[in-house]
């Protein structure tokens, strides 16, 4: 005589042999790693609160490049609908506008770690024992390259234990600064937000703030946000409350941005 199965376990086992047959179990997105707005052919539909900064955000663009390649003037305007070119047009069509072809985010070459000049005392010692003078950490830097990052005051965002460190080749393009719930974040230097919202996928509620036409920095999981989109601030002003949206746990995902690519946060914040 055939047994019969209850519906409920007859759903079960259909189920498992359907994950079998897919290759396994599934796997678990990475945080900050893919995009919450899938672009099609090579471009971008703009959504409900999305400004230029947070599409070159999600796509790893420099945001005058997105400009650039779509015509857009500052302060680079958008609106629902819209359909934005993510990549740059044939070389032909941009030398017919009289526009230099960019360079691609991937490719372009990030700026060395730049460090505050030091000066450092020589005593007198004997001549076989000379002290050569030290060289500035700026000098092989390109100067407006060294002149954007140096007249930055840079300070951490929060306190907290150190939980994650940036990775170049891994999916962690920032670090993440454990803390409490409600815990302040201030803004790691002057600037002008440019985007606050919850858009970006794995991020929660995020911030991004503009310090200069190459560098921006993001501040994610938010709980409370204290500033809006157009507000000029200065640095180590309050502008969120540390929370876990978007993620497991309460923390602050911190990201610097050099001309749309990830550098190492850690690089430009003061040692600790």
């Amino acid at each position: 005589m055939l047994k019969k199965w209850p519906a409920r376990t007859c759903c079960s086992i259909s189920l498992a042999v359907l994950v079998s047959a897919c290759g396994g179990s599934l796997a678990p997105v990475n945080e900050h790693s893919v995009s919450q707005r899938h672009p099609q052919g090579g471009y971008r539909e703009v959504l409900a609160g999305d400004t230029l900064y947070s599409i070159a955000w999600e796509s790893g663009r420099d945001y005058r490049d997105l400009a650039n390649w779509n015509q857009l003037a500052p302060p680079y305007l958008i609106k629902p609908g819209q359909k934005l070119r993510l990549y740059p047009p044939s070389n032909a069509s941009l030398e017919r506008r009289g526009v230099a072809p960019s360079t691609s985010p991937a490719t372009a070459s990030l700026p060395p770690p730049v460090a505050p000049s030091r000066s450092i005392i020589v005593e007198k010692l004997p001549p076989s024992k000379k002290v050569a003078p030290e060289k500035s950490a700026t000098a092989n830097v390109p100067r407006a390259q060294a002149h954007n990052a140096t007249t930055l005051t840079w300070l951490w965002p929060a306190e907290g234990a150190l939980l994650d460190r940036y990775s170049a080749s891994g999916p962690n393009k920032g670090i993440d600064i454990g803390g409490k719930k409600g815990q302040p974040i201030v803004a790691t230097s002057a600037g002008q937000v440019v985007y606050q919202g919850s858009g970006l996928r794995g991020y929660g509620q995020l911030i991004i703030i503009k310090h200069n036409a190459d560098f921006l920095s993001a501040y994610a999981h938010c709980d409370k946000i204290y500033v809006k989109e157009g507000n000029v601030i200065k640095g180590g002003q309050k502008i969120a409350a540390m929370g876990n949206s978007g993620t497991d746990r309460v923390k602050l995902h911190f990201e610097i941005r050099y001309r749309g690519a990830p550098v190492d946060p850690q690089t430009y914040l003061p040692k600790k």
